[in-house]
């Protein structure tokens, strides 16, 4: 199993309401079906709008609907309050109603 070691520079505790820098919390990284697939297929570019963006969400969480940790991405996305990209296959629209009603 390949780990990822942490970028230079990282923090040895995380900011709030981040799970702390332990390997048992990021593990499951090592398990998705996006580990080596380009990032830009999940974020949006800035000027990415209307069937270009829908195209792409669609692509991306197809891809989701096959990865083993899917639930536990949803959950981080939930946990640290991730505004942007698809995350466990869901979009930032999709999370918005559960960020807010989570207690802060």
């Amino acid at each position: 199993m390949r780990r990822r070691k942490p970028p230079a520079g990282a923090v040895a505790k995380a900011p709030a309401g981040l799970p702390y820098p332990l390997i048992e919390n990021w593990a499951w990284q090592d398990e998705a079906a996006c580990r080596d697939v380009d990032p830009e297929l999940f974020f949006a570019a800035e000027s990415e709008r209307g069937l270009r963006k829908h195209a792409r969400e669609t692509l991306a969480k197809s891809l989701c609907g096959t990865c083993p940790v899917r639930r536990e991405c949803r959950e981080h996305a939930l946990v640290v309050g991730e505004a942007y990209g698809v995350w466990g296959g869901t979009t930032e629209e999709e999370r918005e109603p559960a960020l807010h009603a989570r207690p802060h």
